[in-house]
């Protein structure tokens, strides 16, 4: 593991479900100063909405907001600038601490596709070096590609081996299709006997309601079916306890690998996803990873019958925290990652 003994680093993040607080912690453990923001000035459902439809119609919190970090700030001098996705921060806040800090690194990593937020592309020249989980991505915008990672609270549960409730569950945010296609995975899972678990959570209500309005994708939901309270890492993994694997649902327009995929493999559970891509990863192996078609669902039941096949250690460490962020901040890691391709 590189040291980062020293290292000052300004480091903002979107807020995801906490892993910003668990990279946070780690780059301190391995000895660097950390100032750490989020990147957006509120994490109300009404501030993320008009964030992601329009941030110009907030201009003038998002600019106070940020005035604020460079006052507290200011004087301070950084070795890297480290930023996660980037939907609110503005162009002036980008060139201002360049300027404080003219030799100090700027990091980029984003885990969603550009062409959903395409308001993206026009920050990515202020970078040094910048990363993307999506490998179309990194082809398109000759950027850095990093899949995501593992917490070490995932792998740790490898060793626990108790009887399984579930031969799969669900967990995931209520968005695009999901809820459809999982609706499909589940009548063919009752079919087969298979025993599964769906948990859909949505942020709010109110908020919930207002977007199944405007989303025909979302308009079949039913909201009985929805939670609106946030598991925790405790508690995701309390379920991965009791299940023989994990379904993920991506996004349809979407290849890159969620965070799930990872946590799912480094905790010794097998998973069944509808990324295809997912085939062109070094720790695709068939008895591990089911893949699916969501337009023509289809579970093989003797998946469900076979052990979890362990993953080689060195493709697992590849699969970390630690291994993230070396490749960000120490030696990218594209000849890697990209020599498993087969298309």
């Amino acid at each position: 593991m590189i040291s980062l003994k020293g290292k000052k680093i300004l480091f903002l993040s979107v807020s995801f479900f906490k892993y910003e607080k668990a990279i946070a912690k780690r780059l301190a453990e391995i000895g660097a100063e950390v100032d750490f923001y989020d990147e957006r000035p509120s994490n109300s459902n009404l501030s993320k909405g008009i964030i992601r439809l329009n941030k110009n119609f907030y201009h003038l919190k998002i600019n106070k907001y940020y005035n604020r970090i460079l006052n507290e700030i200011q004087g301070k001098k950084y070795d890297y600038f480290f930023l996660i996705k980037g939907e609110a921060i503005p162009t002036f806040f980008l060139e201002k601490i360049k300027e404080n800090n003219p030799e100090m690194g700027m990091i980029y990593y984003n885990f969603d596709p550009l062409s959903e937020y395409p308001n993206l592309i026009a920050h990515l020249k202020y970078f040094d070096k910048k990363f993307t989980f999506e490998y179309n991505d990194s082809v398109k915008y000759n950027i850095g590609f990093r899949p995501l990672f593992y917490l070490d609270e995932y792998k740790n549960l490898s060793r626990n081996h108790q009887p399984s409730d579930y031969d799969f569950v669900f967990i995931g945010s209520a968005h695009t299709d999901r809820y459809i296609v999982g609706e499909k995975i589940r009548a063919a899972a009752d079919q087969l006997h298979l025993k599964s678990y769906f948990y859909y959570y949505a942020m709010g209500r109110i908020a919930f309601r207002l977007k199944k309005m405007i989303d025909k994708s979302l308009k079949q939901f039913d909201i009985t079916k929805v939670s609106f309270d946030k598991l925790n890492h405790h508690q995701i993994i309390d379920f991965y306890k009791r299940t023989k694997s994990v379904l993920d649902i991506n996004k349809p327009f979407q290849n890159g690998l969620t965070i799930r995929t990872f946590e799912v493999l480094a905790s010794g559970r097998k998973l069944i996803t509808t990324n295809f891509d997912i085939k062109n990863y070094p720790f695709y192996c068939p008895n591990n990873i089911l893949v699916i078609d969501r337009e023509n669902i289809h579970l093989d039941p003797d998946f469900f019958t076979t052990d979890f096949m362990e993953v080689d250690q060195e493709i697992l460490y590849k699969m970390s925290l630690d291994s993230f962020i070396e490749c960000l901040f120490d030696h990218n890691q594209d000849e890697y990652w990209n020599s498993f391709r087969k298309n």
